[in-house]
């Protein structure tokens, strides 16, 4: 299947069916209690809230939120999906990681899922088999990468959000001259160092184009392109925290919110955890600009499909639980989610109220980025995104040259990776 990158069309257009999210649809008329698995133990309230819409419109309906440790939730899912007694519904990760349980049979195809029709086919990229090509889940949030900016620190320093690669180098030094910490970078969590190279990287390696050339066999991790996006990125670590090898990111989020830091690169999803850290800050994004040398001229925005929910093949209650997931499809849970969640709907149609996030998603669909190493080399084993976790950890304590990590990367994808056609 060949793809164009780019994830939001702006004739982009969903239509619900109204008959499936009809009152009653619950099997054979009596109570259901639908369990959806997940693993964002924090959301508890606002699921409950979302869910509540569901339940008002069907009556006998209950749905129940069953959350799980983050770290753990992968494991007890592969689990759960192989048992009746498991989820009815699902909340799954994105692209490769998603593979397993594709493999096992644990779920539903969802390609008779109408609604999902006006879903772009990147979003739903990120909830498709990459052996058969069907959807198993319904995306609901997209994630964007970003500078994030503490308004005030900007202000109280005489800086506005940089346009240009210069004027970025420039706040950076008068900030670190006010000693301000221009960047709350972290090294030890290394899940964070592929998404912090895609911010400052992928205008040195061409982004979307780049990608294209990858997919196809015509570029590698290896060429020029690529190594130098690393050394963009590591460039700017003598703007980091100081002894910043030791920099966790729950403390790179705490120097941020602290107001020690003034700007943290990271994803969008990081907004509403620095408002509850600290419900005075005011904040700002900007998208990095092109570094010097970049083949492109505009600034990029990197971004990705989070997850999406699906149904358990195990599931003794399939048709209510395909009733939920496809009213997950529609602008009604997609307006929900992103008000109680404060994140980027992945529904079509569906506009923030944040003007944050409204600024993110207006700046992504105008220039649209791939998260390389996580969406798109991540179907095998070892995946890009783990693989380059790893590399980049060493190269930044300089056990690797910049050559050295793209090497360890291609190396690894290089043993089941196939190029299409």
């Amino acid at each position: 299947m060949t793809r164009k990158y780019g994830v939001w069309g702006a004739a982009a257009v969903l239509t619900v069916s109204l008959a499936a999210c009809a009152p009653g649809s619950g099997d054979g008329g009596d109570a259901v209690n639908l369990k959806v698995w997940g693993w964002r133990q924090e959301d508890v309230a606002a699921y409950n809230k979302i869910f509540q819409i569901y339940e008002d419109a069907h009556p006998g309906v209950t749905v129940e939120y069953v959350p799980y440790k983050n770290t753990e939730y992968d494991t007890i899912l592969k689990t759960g999906l192989t048992d009746a007694n498991g989820p009815d519904v699902a909340q799954l990760r994105s692209y490769g990681l998603l593979q397993p349980l594709v493999a096992a049979g644990g779920l539903v195809p969802l390609d008779d899922v109408k609604e999902l029709g006006g879903f772009p086919e990147p979003v739903l990229d990120g909830a498709r088999g990459e052996s058969d090509e069907k959807v198993y889940g319904v995306p609901f949030a997209l994630q964007t990468l970003h500078v994030i900016y503490n308004q005030k620190l900007f202000e109280d320093n005489g800086i506005t959000a940089p346009t240009t690669w210069a004027d970025m180098i420039a706040a950076f030094d008068k900030l670190k001259a006010a000693k301000v910490i221009p960047l709350a970078s972290t090294v030890t969590d290394t899940w964070m160092l592929p998404i912090q190279h895609e911010i400052f990287g992928a205008t040195t390696y061409g982004g979307p184009d780049y990608l294209d050339k990858m997919l196809t066999g015509g570029a590698k991790f290896t060429d020029a392109p690529w190594v130098k996006s690393l050394e963009t990125w590591k460039g700017t670590d003598g703007y980091w925290a100081p002894q910043s090898s030791g920099v966790s990111y729950a403390d790179a989020q705490a120097l941020f919110t602290a107001g020690r830091a003034a700007m943290f690169p990271g994803g969008i999803w990081e907004l509403a955890v620095f408002q509850k850290a600290n419900p005075d800050l005011k904040m700002g994004i900007f998208n990095v600009p092109p570094a010097p040398g970049a083949p492109v001229d505009k600034t990029l925005v990197p971004g990705y499909v989070d997850g999406s929910f699906g149904v358990s093949a195990k599931s003794a209650k399939r048709e209510a639980a395909l009733d939920l997931v496809r009213w997950m499809a529609s602008e009604e849970f997609g307006r929900a989610y992103s008000d109680e969640l404060r994140q980027i709907s992945a529904v079509p149609g569906v506009q923030p109220k944040d003007d944050l996030l409204a600024q993110a998603l207006k700046a992504y669909q105008e220039n649209p980025s791939p998260y390389v190493t996580y969406a798109y080399f991540s179907g095998g084993t070892p995946t890009a995104w783990d693989l380059a976790s790893a590399a980049f950890s060493d190269y930044l304590l300089g056990r690797r040259t910049a050559a050295d990590a793209a090497g360890h990367i291609q190396r690894g994808v290089d043993q089941w990776f196939k190029p299409r056609n």
